[in-house]
């Protein structure tokens, strides 16, 4: 039987490579979504195409939050272009998104499955306003596996990643809430790279939804390349979501995570106590962890995977 889940997202290049991943692998509920790659508008636009695009319709969609919890980001990037989406030639999508809000819609399905995991590709607003408005939701999320943070160095600032800081105070909620967390950083994303031979690879499956992968990656890794100086796209968020497909793709630990909320340089930083440190007596120092970190990944493991997916769909 496939695991239940919900998937919080922003497309966004890697947010549509986390769907195909999640629509093949697991039982999506639906597709929940916010601002980060692009405003709502345009980021729900593009959920919408990648369904049309990949055939899998059914899956249904709901908006959510156009800014974050407290603060104003701007939200129209270099890193995906005008779109959130540039590379492929975009139809205009025919398929329609419910009415009520995310918040309300994550609410309902959770409440109604069990065991709903949710994975989240953008920034935790959604979630944290899930939590916020009904509190005994939280005994009924199974997990919340999100792309964000990092052990090491940040992209949007020297320590803080996109998803994280946009929206640092929905992070501390989530990351406070008790529920189970895996956390899934740019210190792994990034060793995931789709240099020119893995999107040769994709573009050689020939299916149309291989080849719009193709060029959403060529795009992406472009813009990565001339802002970064990275070999290629970043596979940052499907990686959210393997874990809850095969299990020996990412290596974690379990730490403490804490968002930085104050701090000048360091607003939105994710502060992961990952020492072994102990009292005189033996016992482990300090708080008990929060989340488990990913610290490894197979990367082979990862594209084996990804590229099977891909011949799956249309």
């Amino acid at each position: 039987m496939k695991i239940p889940v919900l998937l919080d997202c922003d497309p966004g290049h890697d947010d549509v490579m986390a769907i195909l991943l999640a629509a093949q692998h697991l039982d999506l509920k639906g597709l929940t979504t916010v601002s980060g790659n692009a405003p709502l508008a345009q980021t729900t636009y593009n959920a919408r195409y990648t369904v049309e695009l990949a055939g899998i319709t059914h899956i249904p969609i709901a908006a959510g939050a156009s800014r974050p919890m407290v603060h104003t980001v701007d939200f129209t990037g270099d890193i995906h272009g005008e779109s959130g989406l540039d590379g492929p030639v975009m139809h205009e999508p025919e398929v329609a998104i419910r009415s009520d809000h995310a918040v309300d819609f994550i609410h309902e399905v959770v409440d109604q499955t069990d065991g709903v995991h949710i994975i989240a590709t953008g920034m935790l607003t959604n979630i944290a306003l899930v939590l916020r408005r009904y509190p005994g939701i939280h005994s009924k999320i199974a997990s919340i596996c999100l792309m964000g943070g990092s052990l090491t160095h940040g992209n949007v600032t020297p320590v803080a990643e996109f998803n994280i800081w946009a929206d640092p105070e929905a992070a501390h909620v989530v990351f406070t809430s008790g529920i189970s967390i895996k956390m899934v950083g740019l210190n792994v994303t990034r060793q995931v790279s789709a240099i020119p031979n893995i999107r040769q690879d994709i573009r050689n499956i020939g299916s149309h939804t291989a080849v719009a992968v193709a060029d959403m990656l060529d795009f992406f890794s472009a813009q990565l390349e001339k802002l970064y100086g990275l070999p290629g796209a970043s596979m940052h968020d499907p990686l959210a979501v393997v874990p809850l497909i095969d299990d020996r793709i990412l290596t974690f630990q379990p730490m403490h995570v804490v968002i930085e909320l104050t701090g000048t340089h360091t607003y939105g930083m994710t502060v992961c106590d990952y020492r072994k440190r102990k009292n005189e007596d033996g016992t482990p120092a300090g708080k008990s962890p929060n989340a488990d970190v990913a610290v490894s990944v197979d990367v082979d493991r990862f594209w084996a995977l990804f590229l099977d997916t891909l011949k799956h769909y249309p």
